[in-house]
């Protein structure tokens, strides 16, 4: 795992512990949580054009940040609680979705992997 991540994975483990926080960091506590921070995250979003998702004055993208951080902060608590490497399990996706969606099928397409793909 990189290092970053598992420092980060360190400092979370060592606030949780300091805060008995633990006792509530069940695998589903934890998935609503980082629902409830992403739903909170798409809210900066919603009703804006396409070029003002893009364009976000300075305070707004701080808010953005603080929205995206504590979404990946429970992710990366509900993988370690789940003794997921995070890391290996998004290289794996990737290579899932790299046979799903063959670069040369799908390259500026955007429907799902049924529309071209031939089932047997």
């Amino acid at each position: 795992m990189d290092d970053r991540l598992e420092a980060l994975r360190e400092r979370l483990r060592h606030f949780v512990r300091e805060r008995d926080w633990e006792q509530f960091h069940s695998p589903k506590n934890l998935a609503m949580a980082m629902i409830v921070e992403a739903a909170e995250l798409v809210e900066h979003f919603q009703w804006a054009t396409e070029q003002e998702s893009r364009d976000l004055s300075p305070e707004k993208r701080a808010e953005v940040a603080q929205e995206i951080a504590d979404t990946f902060i429970y992710l990366l608590r509900l993988s370690d609680v789940l003794d997921i490497d995070l890391i290996a399990a998004a290289h794996a996706k990737m290579d899932h979705n790299a046979q799903k969606y063959p670069a040369d099928q799908v390259r500026g397409r955007n429907d799902k992997y049924t529309a071209y793909r031939k089932t047997d």
